[in-house]
């Protein structure tokens, strides 16, 4: 059994920031956690600042990293972004896909992010055609997030038709599995593994037909594992689905027994009252990426209603225009104050929340997110020395690290109980901007 011990100056204890908090770990979980130590017990690794639990990026897709700098060129809106990143899809290979998760995943790490869910739908190669291993892009994924030492959720997608009633174009081809049920049977072949969790995925309305919407939420029911869905993230597609339909997305995806608490949806955009209740009455989940939904231009999601009514929050780095989860957790405070002109919406707890605990139970980690005996050893380490962070009081460092640090002064990430990060250093890729610069520069068109 291999056991160690880490000191924490400060630490995140759900509700309240202690000092000197010892915490013991035996073959990667929580064995214990001590209160008010004083002094680093004998050979303790100390962890200086504020300790959180591992932060939980709960929508990644992970490709868009190379189009970080590329699509903040000019204006547009999101359907021509969608046009530069489908330019980035259809030069991607098992190989450079890797490279470049690999080096994404770990630029996770060192904001302290320990778990990512991945809305994975590059499924086949160009045209269409299946790899002789199907899965070779998702385990191309699976084996980049070990190499960088985070856990991962692969969501695997149903992406079948560009529109309502339309075929894929020439670029979803390498999307598309042609139904749901050949979708299902190719799913069916990944394997769990230690830093592996398997859900599913719709990638939209407009790209599952409604028919087949329940067979992805049957795959993911029988399994008892997350189902993420992409919802009303343009009012366009709204405006689609009720002429194509008669209802909202959200109606449904309710009618085809798609929501429901492991059910994610992500943005939640544009959304009707009803739809609101809907959501929350049913316990789905809603995972807010306030980077990506301010860099496309999409809009500002009604988050504090939908917790209200009852949707727990989440959430994601999405296209990675920024790799930020304090970012991402201020962005919805902060974009809520814009919209309703009051302050205050949430506290710095419920923020950290949604952060770690809520959205490792989005990805189906409900072992992980916490600072507790039994939960797996993930956490990380914000700097409270740094320019962004000196000055206030010990006692309001949660407030500080979420609306002041960023993840910039993330000094340490532990996964497992390894440090995955040291002293703001990767310890298993030792060159991140130069992996992340060679692994962009492999797709330049």
């Amino acid at each position: 059994m291999t056991r160690s011990t880490y000191w924490l100056e400060h630490a995140w204890l759900d509700t309240h920031v202690a000092a000197g908090v010892a915490v013991d770990v035996a073959d990667g979980r929580i064995t214990a956690v001590r209160r008010d130590t004083g002094a680093p017990p004998p050979g303790a690794e100390v962890l200086r600042g504020l300790t959180l639990p591992g932060l939980a990026n709960a929508h990644s897709h992970a490709f868009h990293r190379a189009l970080r700098g590329t699509v903040q060129v000019g204006s547009g809106t999101f359907w021509t972004w969608r046009e530069v990143m489908y330019g980035v899809a259809d030069r991607l290979t098992p190989e450079t896909y890797h490279a470049l998760a690999q080096a994404a995943y770990a630029e996770m790490a060192l904001a302290g992010i320990t778990v990512v869910g991945e809305f994975h739908y590059l499924h086949h190669a160009p045209g269409g055609t299946a790899y002789a291993d199907p899965n070779a892009m998702g385990e191309a994924l699976v084996a980049a997030a070990g190499e960088a030492g985070i856990r991962i959720t692969l969501l695997d997608t149903a992406y079948l038709s560009s529109g309502f009633g339309q075929a894929p174009d020439q670029h979803q081809l390498r999307f598309s599995d042609g139904t749901a049920e050949a979708w299902a049977e190719r799913s069916s072949l990944l394997k769990e593994r230690d830093h592996l969790r398997i859900g599913a995925a719709v990638h939209s309305v407009r790209a599952v037909p409604a028919g087949q919407l329940a067979t992805v939420a049957r795959w993911a029911e029988e399994r008892r594992a997350p189902l993420h869905v992409h919802l009303s993230e343009q009012t366009a597609e709204n405006d689609a689905c009720l002429a194509a339909h008669g209802c909202t997305p959200t109606q449904l995806l309710a009618e085809h027994g798609v929501l429901g608490p492991r059910t994610t949806g992500v943005h939640n955009t544009h959304l009707t009252d009803e739809d609101i209740t809907l959501i929350g009455s049913t316990s789905t989940g809603t995972c807010m990426c306030p980077t990506t939904e301010r860099d496309l231009a999409d809009g500002i999601g009604p988050a504090a209603a939908l917790q209200r009514a009852g949707s727990p929050l989440s959430l994601g780095s999405d296209s990675h225009a920024v790799i930020d989860l304090l970012e991402e957790a201020r962005a919805m405070e902060l974009n809520e104050r814009l919209r309703t002109r009051t302050r205050g919406h949430w506290t710095a707890a419920a923020l950290l929340r949604a952060a770690s605990a809520d959205g490792h139970a989005a990805l189906g980690w409900d072992d992980a997110g916490t600072l507790e005996p039994g939960a797996l050893a993930d956490f990380t380490t914000v700097a409270l020395d740094s320019v962004r962070t000196a000055g206030p009081s010990p006692r309001l460092a949660a407030e500080t690290a979420v609306f002041a640090a960023s993840a910039a002064d993330v000094r340490h990430t532990v996964v497992g109980g390894r440090h995955v990060v040291r002293d703001g250093v990767h310890t298993l890729v030792p060159d991140v901007p130069a992996a992340l610069a060679a692994a962009v520069e492999a797709l330049r068109g």
